[in-house]
């Protein structure tokens, strides 16, 4: 019961984080979830799960979305998010959770780095940064942040920002889920954190936008930065140290 609490408490400040730093959940998920279930079960779990909470983030976040973004973005990432969901079945647990340490590693000094970095809102940045996150996500879990890169070139208004992104999450997550259903990734014992993780999606987005209200939003998002490296180091020693006991 001690370990349900944790993980749902866990659970509900990476949806809160994820909310408010554009990144989305699973960047935290992923990494926390990896304590309590083998990767491929998170996997399974976090494509669930992310369907309940972008079909939330809708709910929301529903005063519009850019249909052309959607599609442009949408359709190659979801191709390309069961191409890397078929290939996840392929590498052994330990070399994606490395590659996901790395990944988080990377991914945060990049943009604590090269904080003015900007990509060009062209047709080619939309369907590669389709193409990179969707594969990512089905690969390693989490590809929010390549999307939410490719998507603040476009300079949206900030709902119609979130409404895009989980809707093109949504087709996502459901195609990946059912990949990752067929390559067992999904197991009946995992299926009752479903519910608990609708409602955490619920409270933690709820909480999310409320603080949207009060907090500079890139302020907030260097703050989502160092956390998304200390869990990247995090994840890395965890792994570390397993391969060597």
């Amino acid at each position: 019961m001690d370990h349900l609490l944790y993980f749902m408490l866990l659970a509900l400040l990476a949806e809160i984080l994820g909310t408010v730093g554009g990144f989305g959940s699973s960047l935290f998920f992923i990494p926390i979830a990896s304590y309590f279930l083998d990767f491929h079960s998170v996997l399974g779990v976090t494509a669930l799960f992310h369907v309940s909470s972008n079909i939330t983030k809708i709910g929301f976040f529903h005063k519009g979305f850019d249909k052309k973004l959607a599609i442009s973005l949408g359709i190659p990432a979801v191709v390309f998010v069961i191409l890397g969901a078929l290939l996840s079945k392929f590498i052994e647990a330990k070399w994606l959770e490395m590659g996901l340490s790395v990944f988080l590693i990377g991914l945060s000094l990049f943009f604590l780095i090269f904080k003015t970095i900007v990509i060009q809102p062209t047709a080619f940045n939309s369907v590669s940064g389709g193409i990179v996150s969707g594969f990512i996500a089905g690969l390693l879990g989490t590809g929010g942040a390549f999307r939410g890169m490719t998507l603040a070139a476009f300079n949206l208004k900030m709902e119609v920002f979130i409404a895009t992104s989980a809707i093109i999450d949504l087709a996502i997550d459901s195609s990946r889920s059912v990949v990752y259903g067929l390559n067992g990734f999904i197991h009946q014992d995992d299926l009752y954190l479903i519910p608990i993780l609708l409602v955490v999606s619920i409270i933690g987005t709820y909480i999310g936008k409320k603080i949207l209200k009060r907090v500079s939003e890139e302020q907030f998002k260097q703050t989502v930065l160092v956390l998304i490296l200390i869990t990247g180091i995090i994840t890395a020693v965890r792994v570390a140290t397993s391969w060597q006991s």
